[in-house]
């Protein structure tokens, strides 16, 4: 991930891109509602964007065709769940394509269902599956970003098994392949990404409390912060 332009053949492209848009316009609404009812978060919606951007923009040689990178959706996705994340990436990865050559507009639908559809989605599940069972909430911060980063690379490996089967074993050989080429860049690469984006919500917390709270990042108990919370501010 990115998928280079002009890579996919047309059919999967289009496929791709129609699969991807009604992601990205049920995502566009709940930014516009978010907009609207709390001008205050644009900021922080701002932050989240561009450190989407960044960590995506970092990119190291992988498949032919493609790359590996950090994603930087996981934080997104936490801080305003997926839908919005799927605006921000899309936003993200068109202008990468045009002013970095880096994925493209043919593949855009491809490279937005895996980054900013699958990767938002498979990270905020394994957050909030975590903090039901009481996680501490860098943990689940830190397993949303792994989470993201590597299931965005397992759908990028899907994609392109799908449009580039083995000769001789077919989608399944194509999937190993490509699936293991990715593991030896991409699994370091989620782990970084995941201590990262503790960092930055260690930072978000102690700066940004009461805003974190309405999101419900940060949980309250009569009006209070819980105790893992008063301890990330404290660590």
């Amino acid at each position: 991930m990115h998928i280079a332009e002009g890579f996919l053949p047309p059919a999967h492209a289009i496929a791709w891109g129609v699969a991807s848009a009604p992601f990205v316009v049920h995502g566009v609404r709940s930014l516009t509602r978010e907009v609207r009812e709390h001008p205050e978060s644009t900021l922080l919606l701002g932050a989240s964007g561009a450190f989407t951007f960044v960590l995506s923009a970092l990119k190291l040689p992988s498949v032919t065709g493609s790359c590996s990178h950090p994603t930087g959706t996981g934080l997104g996705a936490v801080l305003f769940r997926p839908p919005i994340m799927a605006v921000l990436g899309t936003i993200t990865l068109l202008f990468q394509a045009l002013l970095l050559a880096h994925g493209g507009l043919t593949t855009l639908g491809a490279n937005v269902f895996s980054m900013a559809i699958v990767g938002p989605w498979a990270g905020y599940g394994v957050y909030r599956l975590l903090r039901r069972y009481d996680a501490p909430l860098m943990v689940a911060v830190f397993f949303a970003a792994f989470v993201a980063d590597l299931s965005t690379y397992c759908v990028t490996s899907v994609q392109l098994a799908l449009a580039f089967p083995d000769p001789s074993s077919g989608f399944t050989g194509a999937l190993g392949k490509f699936g293991s080429i990715f593991a030896v860049t991409q699994i370091p690469l989620a782990v970084s990404e995941g201590l990262l984006t503790v960092i930055v919500m260690r930072l978000l917390v102690q700066s940004s409390k009461g805003e974190l709270t309405r999101l419900g990042v940060l949980l309250t108990r009569s009006g209070k912060t819980t105790t893992d919370e008063q301890e990330a501010v404290a660590r």
